[in-house]
């Protein structure tokens, strides 16, 4: 039983990673397929779902299509429910199913001001009285959720969620505008964004060139807080120290270059994921610890 799951571009389609997310944190099997939000081919490519228009869209095993992320997760939730997507305590389970529907319908003017993106963080941006009053309001359902779990720290409530999945492109709009919050819901901010899957996600859309940059703002950046910094480089010679690619197992044909090693790859964007964020990648640092302890 495989989804069949319908992003957007990574770096920029917030809706695309909550759907992302209920899969792969989850561990439900599914395979991606983009759809061109940049290119100009979305009409075209989201024929087949229709009615859904938009991205994330999920295709069961049955061939039914459901569109929205909040019935994307119901529906996954209702399906799994081995899989506890929900908080299993009743009062935090509706108190978590009340922050993913605000979530959904609200925060406007944080959603227009601020358009997810996950390359740099901006420095000296300005938030309307409209997003700041966006940003309160967040805390102060952060903070209620906290209230009903007794969690005071990491996941809201407790055990990774739906409610986690739902705020992690917040985490990624306050990180990544500067936007002012207390320093424990900065630090619940970066958590989400140093999760594994969420680097992965983010490695992924480096790979994928833009000129112009969408949502470019005229102010000076810094780097992404977490792997925003790669060593790696991509390069043309080999041999490589490894024989096969260590995600699909097949053998190499293109190569990177790191610490002074040459590491090889199946195709160019298992080496392009790995060029933009090395440490994303527990079975690559399985691979590079491997020979060096040799």
């Amino acid at each position: 039983m495989t989804y069949d799951l319908y992003i957007g571009d990574r770096l920029f389609s917030s809706w695309s990673l909550r759907g992302w997310l209920m899969l792969e944190k989850f561990g439900l099997p599914y395979r991606s397929h983009m759809i061109g939000l940049y290119s100009g081919t979305m009409a075209e490519d989201m024929q087949p779902l229709t009615p859904a228009r938009l991205v994330p869209a999920l295709q069961l095993p049955d061939s039914t299509v459901v569109g929205e992320s909040l019935a994307m997760a119901e529906t996954l939730a209702e399906r799994h429910p081995e899989a506890h997507l929900w908080p299993k305590d009743p009062s935090a389970r509706a108190t978590a199913r009340w922050l993913c529907a605000e979530m959904v319908a609200g925060f406007t003017a944080l959603r227009g001001q601020c358009p997810m993106q996950l390359k740099q963080c901006w420095e000296g941006f300005e938030p309307s009285s409209a997003t700041l009053a966006d940003l309160e309001r967040i805390e102060t359902l952060w903070a209620h959720a906290r209230s009903v779990s007794g969690a005071s720290s990491g996941p809201l409530f407790g055990r990774y969620s739906l409610a986690d999945v739902f705020y992690t492109p917040v985490a990624a709009r306050i990180v990544g505008y500067g936007l002012p919050v207390s320093d424990e819901n900065l630090s619940y901010c970066h958590q989400l964004l140093a999760d594994v899957s969420v680097r992965q996600w983010r490695a992924m859309g480096l790979t994928v060139p833009y000129a112009p940059f969408p949502y470019a703002q005229n102010l000076p950046s810094r780097p992404w807080p977490i792997g925003g910094v790669s060593h790696a480089k991509a390069v043309s010679n080999a041999p490589s120290l490894n024989s096969n690619c260590p995600y699909s197992g097949k053998p190499v044909a293109d190569f990177l270059e790191l610490d002074g090693q040459v590491w090889g790859f199946c195709n160019p964007f298992c080496r392009n994921k790995t060029v933009a964020d090395p440490g994303a990648w527990p079975k690559f640092k399985a691979m590079v610890d491997s020979v060096n302890t040799s």
